[in-house]
C-alpha cells in the first residue's frame, strides 16, 4: 500500500539517475577503503619533503656563500715581494705601495704587517716563526676600482715593471678558485638530490594510487557500468591523495624547517669570515616555502595520471 506521503518527493528520487545516487554516498564515505591517513604514503611524503627542504636550504646557502666570497674578492689583488733581506724587503714594500697608490686603477693599498703574516703561517710553520728564520715575502693588499680581470692584472704589472725583481701580482679570487669549484659541486649535488627525491615522491604516490585503485577495482567497474565518468572516479581518488599529501607536506615542512634552523645556528654564531655570507635571504625562505606546495602539486598530478592510465587500461 502506497502511503499518502508519496507524491513528488518520491518521484524526484526515482528520476535521479543511478550513477549520481551511487557516487553521492561514495563521496561521503570516500570510495577508497583505506581510513584517513592510513598507509605509509603521508609519512613517506613527510620524510621526502624534509629532505628536499634540507637539500634546498644547503644549496641556497652555498650559492649565497659563493656569491658573497666572489663579490668581496672581485677587485682584490695581492702583490708579493720576495726578498731575503728584511730591511731591503721592508723598504721595497714601502716604495711599491707608494707607486701603487698613485696608479689611477688602484683604490686602496695596505702593507700587511709581518706579525699578521706570521699568524697566518703559524698553522704550517709553527709558533714564533720570524722572517729571520724563514724568508717571509712582503705582502701588499691592493683594492682596484673595478674587477680584477687579467687585463687589470696586466696593468698593475705594467705599473711595477721597473720596480725590481721578485714581484708577483695575483688576483685574490684565484686563490679561492678551488674552493669555489668545490662549492659549485656541492650545489649540483644538492640539485641532484632534489631531483631524486622528487622522483621518489612520484614513485610513492604512483604505488599508493595503483594499490588503492586495485583494491577498489570492482567498485570502479560498477560505477562505470552505471554511467559514472572517469573524471568522477579520478576526483574521488585524488581527493584522498590530496588529504594525505597535505598531511605529509605539513609534517615534512615542520621537520625540515626545524632541521634547517638547528643546522644554521652554528654557522650564524661564527658571524664573520668566509661563512658570513652563507645565510638565507628572504627570497630563499620563499623558495623553501614553495617546496611543500610543489610536493603537494606533484602528488596530485602523479595521482591523476596514475588513475587515468589505470582507467584506460581497464576499459
Amino acid at each position: 500500500m502506497i502511503s499518502p506521503g508519496f507524491s513528488a518527493l518520491d518521484e524526484e528520487e526515482e528520476e535521479e539517475d543511478a550513477p549520481a545516487r551511487l557516487l553521492r554516498p561514495a563521496r561521503r564515505a570516500n570510495l577508497l577503503s583505506q581510513p584517513r591517513l592510513a598507509g605509509a604514503m603521508p609519512w613517506v611524503i613527510a620524510i621526502l619533503i624534509a629532505l628536499v627542504l634540507i637539500a634546498a636550504a644547503g644549496g641556497l646557502a652555498l650559492r649565497n656563500l659563493t656569491t658573497a666570497a666572489r663579490a668581496d674578492l672581485a677587485a682584490a689583488v695581492s702583490v708579493q715581494i720576495i726578498e731575503p733581506d728584511a730591511e731591503v724587503r721592508a723598504a721595497r714594500a714601502r716604495a711599491v705601495a707608494a707607486r701603487l697608490a698613485d696608479a689611477p686603477l688602484v683604490q686602496s693599498v695596505r702593507i700587511v704587517p709581518e706579525a699578521e703574516l706570521a699568524a697566518l703561517l703559524e698553522p704550517w710553520l709553527g709558533a714564533g716563526v720570524a722572517s729571520a728564520d724563514v724568508p717571509i715575502p712582503a705582502l701588499i693588499d691592493v683594492e682596484l676600482t673595478r674587477q680584477a680581470s687579467p687585463a687589470e692584472i696586466a696593468q698593475v704589472e705594467a705599473v711595477l715593471e721597473d720596480a725590481g725583481k721578485g714581484l708577483r701580482v695575483d688576483a685574490q679570487s684565484q686563490w679561492l678558485r678551488p674552493v669555489h669549484d668545490a662549492l659549485a659541486a656541492l650545489q649540483y649535488l644538492a640539485l641532484a638530490l632534489i631531483v631524486l627525491v622528487a622522483l621518489a615522491t612520484m614513485a610513492a604516490v604512483w604505488l599508493a594510487a595503483r594499490n588503492a585503485f586495485t583494491t577498489n577495482r570492482e567498485t570502479v567497474e560498477i560505477v562505470h557500468l552505471l554511467g559514472g565518468t572517469d573524471r568522477q572516479i579520478t576526483d574521488i581518488f585524488t581527493r584522498a591523495v590530496l588529504r594525505e599529501a597535505v598531511f605529509g607536506a605539513v609534517l615534512g615542512t615542520a621537520l625540515g624547517g626545524a632541521a634547517v634552523w638547528l643546522l644554521g645556528q652554528p654557522f650564524a654564531a661564527l658571524g664573520s669570515g668566509l661563512v658570513a655570507g652563507g645565510g638565507l635571504a628572504p627570497v630563499d625562505w620563499l623558495v623553501l616555502v614553495a617546496v611543500p606546495l610543489a610536493g603537494v602539486l606533484l602528488a596530485l598530478v602523479t595521482a591523476r595520471i596514475t588513475i587515468a592510465l589505470a582507467l584506460k587500461a581497464m576499459l
